[in-house]
């Protein structure tokens, strides 16, 4: 059990307004396995109150500084990976082998990265009679998912810290220990009082609090579609900048001339990671009609391998989701499918066999999907692959477009050059090519209600800036 009972306000860790309390759940045991303050809007007032106070000074503290403090907070995350890994394994079900790479290894690698780009990165360029400054935006609110919880975190932190802004951190209520853990590393790491700050508390009274709060020059916001919307209109009260990373609803084009095995091995990995729990997860296997049957074959035998299990067993490559509201409403989605007449190829809306505990749904794969079906147009979030065919390349543009979303994607092929062909007409923010890594440098962000602005690399620093141009008489 691990109880946080105060908020760090200030550079101090201060009780809550309110003695109310927020209790965590173990994913696959279903036991209480912490406990965190439920905030209230005058912690959020105090909250933006040292944040404000902190930004003139922290604001102009030399680059160099900054990127000192980046690293320190590096080298605490780094130390604490085991613990991080392990908390996120027990919030979130991921499985601990996974955890320990992404929900721990992840974070760590993008607060270095910070710390390094923000010690090269050029504030100030001369264009004519003008001196082009950018300069950081001032308070900056982070508000966060549950799905990758630290790494969502440090994702908006590190950019905005290594900007020069100032923050408050509201997490999930679903999975906030981490941010406890963020605030520990960075008040041993000596960051200055109020540069930092953390409130949780449920959505609909600190979220709300910090998007009307008119001290509030920004909010960085990753989580559902309907909460960016609403996040949005408050924060149009104030005029304040908004940066939104949201649902998908992604597509895995594999064409005719692709490696079958790998293309189907690597799109199922996707779509199942972290139980399905990913907003970047290609959900949509789009499929050419002539290699239809040969694909499902090999998906259902590659499916062989996912089967659910204890997160902290080495072998357990899918644990549960987050909540029995999330296992619930997924296997919803699957009795949809089946209504709706899709092909049930594996899995279906029971319970795994010997997991009456833990909030575990069976990996689903739908075949012969419909585009215009429920569970191909909606997100789902959760270890449920639609598989849908297509009679040319394009068709498979069509189908892939044809979403309110737009984050990430797919392209399989033999040829590359025909795979990019394909990519530049997608309307995603992100399209892996025969199964391309992660590039912690690279923009991340969507297009349409996916929503807007990007984080990572210089991409995710410049969301936190203003640009100021001083013009001078020659």
């Amino acid at each position: 059990m691990t109880i946080y009972d105060k908020l760090y306000l200030g550079g101090q860790w201060t009780p809550a307004g309110s003695s109310a309390s927020i209790e965590v759940i173990n994913a696959s045991t279903e036991q209480v396995m912490g406990r965190v303050p439920a905030g209230t809007r005058e912690d959020v007032d105090r909250a933006v109150a040292a944040a404000r106070a902190a930004f003139i000074e922290w604001g102009s503290t030399p680059v160099e500084t900054r990127s000192e403090y980046l690293r320190k907070l590096h080298r605490g995350l780094a130390a604490r990976s085991d613990e991080i890994a392990r908390t996120v394994a027990g919030e979130v079900g991921m499985p601990l082998k996974l955890s320990q790479r992404i929900q721990a290894g992840l974070p760590t690698a993008v607060m270095e990265s910070y710390a390094k780009l923000v010690a090269a990165y050029q504030f100030e360029e001369r264009i004519g009679n003008s001196l082009i400054v950018r300069e950081p935006v001032g308070v900056a609110a982070c508000i966060t998912p549950w799905n990758y919880p630290l790494h969502q975190m440090v994702a908006k932190v590190a950019p905005a810290v290594a900007a020069g802004c100032t923050v408050v951190l509201k997490p999930s209520s679903e999975a906030p220990l981490t941010a406890f853990i963020l605030a520990e590393i960075a008040d041993e790491a000596g960051l200055p009082a109020g540069v930092f700050n953390l409130v949780s508390g449920p959505g609909g009274v600190v979220g709300e609090a910090i998007a009307l709060h008119p001290e509030v020059d920004m909010i960085s916001f990753t989580g559902s579609t309907a909460t960016g919307r609403r996040l949005s209109v408050l924060a149009a009260e104030t005029v304040k900048r908004v940066a939104l990373e949201l649902g998908g609803k992604s597509a895995s084009i594999i064409l005719d001339d692709a490696d079958l095995p790998s293309a189907v091995k690597v799109t199922l990995a996707g779509c199942f990671l972290n139980s399905g729990q990913t907003c970047t997860a290609h959900t949509r296997m789009l499929v050419p009609e002539n290699r239809y049957e040969e694909i499902k074959d090999l998906v259902l035998e590659f499916c062989k391998t996912f089967v659910p299990g204890d997160p902290l067993d080495d072998r357990t490559r899918i644990g549960p989701l987050v909540s029995a509201a999330q296992r619930d409403r997924v296997r919803s989605y699957i009795r949809k499918g089946i209504e709706e007449g899709a092909e049930l190829l594996t899995g279906g809306p029971e319970a795994p066999d010997g997991l009456s505990k833990g909030y575990y749904v069976k990996p689903t794969v739908f075949g012969r999907v419909d585009p215009g079906m429920t569970i191909a147009r909606e997100e789902i979030f959760g270890p449920v692959l639609a598989i849908i065919t297509f009679s040319d390349e394009d068709d498979t543009v069509r189908i892939a477009n044809d979403s309110i979303y737009g984050l990430a994607g797919g392209v399989w092929s033999g040829d590359t050059t025909r795979a990019e062909r394909i990519a530049r007409r997608l309307r995603t923010g992100q399209v892996d090519i025969n199964g391309g890594p992660f590039n912690l440098y690279a923009p991340f962000g969507g297009y349409k209600q996916s929503g807007n602005g990007r984080e990572l690399g210089k991409f995710g620093l410049e969301e936190f800036l203003e640009i100021k141009s001083m013009q001078f008489k020659q």
